[in-house]
């Protein structure tokens, strides 16, 4: 089952919670993708910030077709291009630049912008986006900005990363401005080390029925 992915707006139906996770090593990139999928989980985002990010995106493209794989981190031109070559179905970045946007735009693999203010908000509107990442989503005002904005930027939808637990979730998905979050307690570093998919999986699954 391979779900289209023609637009940012469609990563943020793909499930409530993206798993964040920055992998040490390849070898746990396909076992993290299925215990996902089986927790009801369709995509995950492997940040480039590691040796082993964009082997693991190659890895779960090829392995685990059905898991929807974005690339995240991406903070300079030339990412973008590795990233889709090596089978990322979308691209997230922290923040952003015009050198870097022009980059991503090129590369043709639909994208989640960063945005921290209204007027980085702003501007990515102007390009054209109307789904974008809203990080450090706790740092930057939280659910209050995101409330406070609704009015003046309407037709601007968010996924909120940065800070996100499953405690303060739920308030971030009950907001109509929201599709959906990005956090990284559904994969933590010590679940990865033991290969303790089980429990991925059982976490995968809570995030799930957050909806």
């Amino acid at each position: 089952m391979n779900h289209p992915m023609n637009t940012a707006a469609d990563v943020l139906e793909l499930a409530p919670v993206v798993p964040v996770v920055a992998l040490d090593d390849v070898a746990h990139a396909v076992p993290l993708a299925e215990a996902l999928l089986r927790g009801g989980i369709r995509t995950i985002e492997v940040t480039l910030r590691t040796p082993a990010g964009l082997p693991s995106i190659e890895r779960i493209a090829a392995e685990a077709p059905d898991m929807v794989t974005g690339a995240g981190t991406i903070t300079e031109p030339g990412q973008a291009k590795r990233a889709a070559d090596a089978g990322a179905r979308y691209l997230v970045t922290p923040g952003t630049t015009d050198r870097l946007l022009d980059d991503i735009d090129a590369s043709g693999v639909p994208y989640l912008a960063g945005a921290g203010t209204v007027s980085e908000a702003m501007r990515l509107a102007e390009r054209g986006a109307t789904a974008m990442k809203f990080f450090p989503a706790e740092q930057s005002g939280g659910v209050p900005f995101l409330k406070a904005i609704a009015g003046p930027l309407p037709d601007l939808r968010f996924c909120p990363t940065g800070g996100i637990s499953p405690q303060n979730a739920p308030s971030y998905l009950a907001l109509p401005n929201v599709g959906c979050v990005g956090g990284s307690w559904l994969t933590p570093k010590n679940l990865l080390a033991a290969g303790d998919w089980a429990q991925i999986e059982q976490l995968a699954r809570e995030a799930a029925a957050l909806r």
